[in-house]
């Protein structure tokens, strides 16, 4: 697996969000879906069951060395 950095806005939406990094980890490691964003950022996907099937989204940064992770959040638009 690449390495990756957090941005200090997704360290901060970790927080604010109450988001386990282990499960930014395993949506990383393990995506139920990986797709390019139109601003060129690649999105990792995946559904977490310790938070009733929510849908996580982390926006990753591919072009800089290591990778930034730029924000995580709950897909509330994407379901199970």
């Amino acid at each position: 697996m690449p390495e990756f950095e957090f941005s200090t806005h997704a360290i901060d939406m970790l927080r604010e969000r109450k988001i386990n990094i282990e499960w930014v980890w395993r949506t990383l490691q393990t995506p139920s879906s990986k797709k390019k964003g139109k601003d060129g950022n690649m999105h990792y996907i995946k559904p977490i069951k310790e938070r009733d099937g929510l849908v996580l989204r982390v926006v990753i940064n591919p072009y800089v060395d290591p990778q930034r992770i730029v924000t995580v959040f709950f897909d509330r638009r994407l379901h199970k």
